[in-house]
Parts: structure tokens; C-alpha cells; sequence
């Protein structure tokens, strides 16, 4: 009982951290699934080295 008290407010800012980057995690793989990406490409596929990973509804020519 001695160390929690002695450590509240380090446990508090970590459980406030950790709830912060569950967070992000959980967002990233909503996102992930929904097929929204984080990269920063902008939808400009022509020059991108790796547009036949990504938006591949975008990749055929009509």
C-alpha cells in the first residue's frame, strides 16, 4: 500500500498514457480495415512506387 501511495501520480500519468496509445492502436486498425491510410501519398498514385499495394480501386484505366 506504501508504494501505491508513494507513486500515485506516476501510475495515474501512466495508466493516462497507456489509455492514449490504446487508443491510437485501436484507431490505426479501424482505419486499417475501413481502407483508409495513414501514409501521406495524398491519392496521387501515378508516381508512387507502391500504388499496386494500395487504393485498388483506383488502378484501373478506363
Amino acid at each position: 500500500m506504501t508504494f501505491i501511495i508513494n507513486n500515485w501520480s506516476t501510475i495515474i500519468i501512466s495508466l493516462v498514457l497507456l489509455a492514449v496509445v490504446v487508443f491510437i492502436v485501436v484507431k490505426l486498425v479501424r482505419d486499417k480495415k475501413k481502407g483508409k491510410s495513414c501514409s501521406s501519398c495524398g491519392g496521387s498514385c501515378g508516381g508512387c512506387p507502391g500504388a499496386s499495394m494500395c487504393h485498388h480501386s483506383h488502378n484501373h484505366k478506363d
